[in-house]
């Protein structure tokens, strides 16, 4: 990857953004659909013609009760932990930790950790970002960035606060985010409301695609689809797609101090 060169001027504005001014006007989000102490777990799948479908591992999110300042302005920390399968262990043991800390009222992130062990691949990273003066700064390179950009942990609690109560199937929403020093611009497509099921019951939810970056795993634009409830909590009910080999899903197993009631859940006549 070609290094980041930074001229006197940059290295300059780099050695003042610490000291940025907190008077900047940021927009306003109305979230209602998470707040502290929400936890949220997950079961992933993986299922292919020779293996079935088999439990790959185990993935929470947790909205800790800590309430951090950055620039004198409140954030949500949210922390999330994936881990493989004992039988995974054997031959791709995973270990993944991420941290984010993103502005309460203008939902956008301040700060990333990435703590990720899986099989032989090691990869750590804090990304500090610094919305005055559009830069993120990592542990190899200083990038610039536009305003409002998200990490990815960030980037669905904010799109949890989108409204699409009124959106017409096909219709985009874009979300900027930063991952491995490069911004990404994801486009997340709308495609209406169904009836799922899963483990902890039939749901009516709304279902999204998202774009990724393509790469060796994801050969389309958009591999996955994503089934949100249809309620004001608007939570990550299931995760679906296709990959080089078989397909990969998550389903939502388990969940703790919801703000709203989970009124998406249809009950057995």
């Amino acid at each position: 990857m070609m290094k980041t060169r930074i001229s006197f001027v940059l290295f300059f504005l780099m050695l003042a953004l610490p000291f940025s001014s907190d008077a900047q006007e940021y927009r306003t989000i109305n979230n209602e659909a998470f707040d502290r102490g929400e936890k949220l777990g997950f079961r992933a799948y993986y299922r292919s013609w020779i293996t079935g479908k088999m439990t790959a591992g185990y993935a929470d999110l947790h909205v800790t009760e800590e309430d951090s300042l950055f620039y004198g302005r409140p954030t949500y920390h949210v922390v999330s932990e994936g881990k493989s399968a004992k039988f995974f262990d054997w031959f791709f043991k995973v270990r993944d930790r991420f941290e984010s800390y993103f502005d309460e009222q203008a939902m956008f992130s301040y700060h990333f950790i990435r703590r990720t062990r899986e099989g032989g691949y090691v990869k750590d990273d804090d990304v500090d970002f610094y919305p005055d003066s559009l830069f993120a700064r990592s542990r190899k390179t200083t990038k610039e960035i536009p305003l409002y950009i998200q990490d990815f942990v960030s980037a669905v609690y904010y799109a949890r606060t989108l409204d699409f109560s009124n959106a017409e199937e096909g219709k985009t929403f874009p979300i900027d985010f930063f991952l491995d020093d490069s911004v990404y611009v994801s486009m997340v497509k709308y495609l209406g409301v169904e009836e799922i099921k899963t483990r902890l019951g039939k749901f009516r939810a709304h279902k999204f695609a998202p774009m990724m970056a393509t790469g060796k795993v994801f050969a389309d634009e958009y591999p996955l689809f994503v089934w949100v409830s249809a309620d004001k909590n608007k939570i990550p009910l299931k995760v679906e797609g296709k990959v080089v080999v078989g397909s990969v899903a998550a389903e939502l197993i388990d969940f703790e101090n919801l703000r709203n009631p989970f009124d998406a859940r249809i009950k057995d006549d």
